[in-house]
């Protein structure tokens, strides 16, 4: 958002109440994860895990459960071995049915309707298809076929805040209208079973979910809405500030999609470094986002951060001295859905909003980390 990253550099009373009213700001979120939830326990059975190692990574992971689109049980109640073709028909399907119920749950709460939808923003990490989900949502829903969009794919679970990046910055440049981001990660569409230990870690953490947050940046009195556009509720939610982001070049490894021949499938690759990584960085990356405005980590009120596993919430906390209160939505989405990729943080957002614990002239930082690697953080304002 070069705007308000400009405005907020050079002018320090930019982060005073006007700012919050003339910069866009979340009006509504919307959440979906698929019918069937299973237990750590429940998954360890379906899969036939007898590995105790492998056992106690799942049992030991600070999840109690998740939401997970399974094929149906063989006759002799094995789970039966998914190809990558069914696979990437799961993410498909799997993922407008969950798109939708988001962008529904999204717009009821923002008052909105999907009339008023002129931008959509789509990300995923978990599947390729042409064409992406925005023009599949675009036909599912019956949204407006001049609406315009943006696909984000293959950024990784810190790629919620990318694409928020683009939809802030196209709010601003479109006062009054209605910009839209929806998250949709069919996780069970990546798993590979192939009994190693590098993918039991991964199989142990994603869950299935979407998440939608509708965008709006105020009109200034007296101007004139674009030609077709309907009216849209002020904006009632935190205004985006600014964004950062921080990339470790040095470790662009140690999270990635690797083509495994033997088992005909993409895997995904979780260093067991990951956690220090990013604690390593955590701090660095909140200074720049914070470097000029005038604010110091002890004037941030709310923390949104990404449920990325226990491991690295805890040293994410660590490293910026954080309470576990601080970051009590991020690990009770855990614990409730897994690691939901992309749209865990907007899950964790919906829980701080529910609260409705945060006061005007609070301020609070959205953070989310993934592949690259990368820590992407983004400042928000009551």
């Amino acid at each position: 958002m070069k705007v308000a990253d400009r405005s907020v550099r050079n002018r320090p009373e930019s982060l005073s109440a006007e700012s919050r009213t003339t910069s866009p700001a979340i009006v509504g979120v919307g959440t979906s994860v698929p019918g069937t939830s299973y237990s750590q326990s429940e998954l360890l059975d379906i899969f036939g895990i007898t590995d105790q190692r492998v056992r106690s990574i799942f049992l030991n992971s600070a999840i109690d459960r998740r939401a997970l689109t399974l094929p149906p049980p063989l006759p002799d109640g094995s789970m039966p071995v998914e190809t990558q073709g069914q696979l990437l028909a799961k993410h498909a399907t799997s993922g407008v049915a969950l798109g939708r119920q988001a962008v529904e749950a999204c717009l009821g709460e923002a008052g909105a309707t999907l009339a008023d939808v002129r931008y959509l923003c789509c990300v995923t990490s978990t599947g390729l298809l042409t064409p992406g989900f925005s023009a599949l949502l675009i036909k599912e829903l019956g949204i407006d076929r001049h609406c315009a969009r943006l696909d984000v794919v293959g950024m990784g679970c810190n790629a919620g805040l990318n694409g928020l990046t683009s939809v802030a910055s196209w709010a601003a440049a479109h006062p009054g209208e209605l910009a839209l981001m929806v998250c949709i990660e069919a996780c069970s569409a990546a798993y590979v079973m192939d009994g190693t230990m590098r993918s039991a870690v991964v199989n142990s953490l994603f869950g299935d979910g979407s998440a939608a947050v509708a965008v709006v940046a105020p009109t200034t009195p007296g101007a004139t809405p674009a030609a077709g556009t309907a009216p849209v509720p002020a904006p009632a939610g935190p205004a985006l500030l600014r964004f950062s982001s921080c990339i470790v070049p040095e470790a662009s490894a140690a999270m990635r999609y690797d083509w495994d021949d033997t088992q005909g499938k993409f895997s995904f690759y979780l260093d067991p470094d990951i956690p220090y990584v990013v604690g390593a960085h955590a701090e660095l990356s909140l200074d720049r986002l914070l470097d000029g405005t005038g604010l110091n980590r002890s004037d941030i009120s709310h923390w949104v951060i990404h449920s990325g596993g226990k491991k690295v919430v805890d040293s994410v906390r660590v490293n910026l001295g954080l309470t576990r209160k601080d970051v009590r939505h991020t690990t009770g989405v855990l614990r409730d859905h897994g690691n939901l990729s992309s749209g865990s943080f907007l899950f964790s957002y919906q829980r701080l909003a529910a609260e409705a614990c945060a006061a005007p002239g609070e301020f609070g930082v959205l953070m989310t980390m993934g592949p690259g690697s990368t820590i992407e953080l983004a400042l928000v304002g009551w």
